[in-house]
């Protein structure tokens, strides 16, 4: 059943012309430098220090490394972050 469903909103999508995160449901993650990351379409914050960042996804996690981060948003569903990014990490 949730092979038909994926591909009933793949199908969806497309006809609709509808970006793929939006129906999929999948993470949006925008990256400016190594400085700043905003991801959308987090379900939460597993564990923060001011060198890692793990995110819950639907789908896996997202990790992120680095030095001096720093939460400058939190929302349901979106987080922006700020510091110096190493490394970003997705772990389905």
């Amino acid at each position: 059943m949730r092979r038909l469903t994926r591909k009933w909103n793949q199908f969806t999508a497309k006809i609709l012309d509808l970006p793929q995160d939006v129906v999929q449901d999948l993470p949006r993650i925008t990256m400016i430098g190594n400085v700043q990351l905003y991801v959308e379409n987090h379900r939460g914050v597993l564990h923060f220090s001011s060198e890692i960042l793990k995110l819950e996804l639907t789908k896996g996690k997202l990790e992120v490394y680095g030095k001096q981060l720093v939460i400058r948003a939190i929302l349901s569903e979106e987080v922006f972050i700020e510091g110096l990014i190493d490394d970003v990490k997705y772990i389905p």
